[in-house]
């Protein structure tokens, strides 16, 4: 068992304020431009909801939400009948539409790393651990 002290929201939040200085430092070029940069608030705004939708089952089952410490209880309904990770999926979301709304190409870097990142620290030993 991993007993990282590091959460998935610390690592959502490090890929955000690495995305903002990225896009602020080298901001490479300008992929998308305005007003179509507001569509990055499609996936922000799924993403926030899948979160919420999913940690609300998790207090609903009375189990814990936090990785690497034992479940109670296997969650197969609401946003879990379409994905596993449900809640890795809302913060993936969040950071594509956080790249979206910036526009730039180099805030889009972070977003494949956060994602493998999660996998290799979190999804796997949770996987395992079921």
């Amino acid at each position: 068992m991993n007993t990282s002290s590091l959460l998935p929201t610390h690592y959502l939040l490090l890929a955000f304020l690495l995305m903002i200085a990225l896009h602020f430092t080298f901001p490479l070029v300008k992929v998308i431009l305005m007003p179509w940069t507001v569509l990055g608030l499609l996936p922000l705004m799924s993403g926030i909801v899948i979160n919420l939708i999913a940690d609300k089952a998790f207090h609903k089952a009375e189990t814990t939400v936090k990785p690497f410490q034992d479940s109670t209880n296997l969650i197969t309904e609401v946003v879990f009948l379409y994905s596993r990770n449900p809640m890795y999926l809302g913060f993936l979301l969040i950071l594509i539409g956080i790249a979206l709304l910036f526009g730039s190409l180099s805030p889009w870097f972070i977003v494949p790393i956060c994602a493998f990142l999660m996998d290799r620290v979190f999804i796997q030993v949770e996987e395992r651990m079921l």
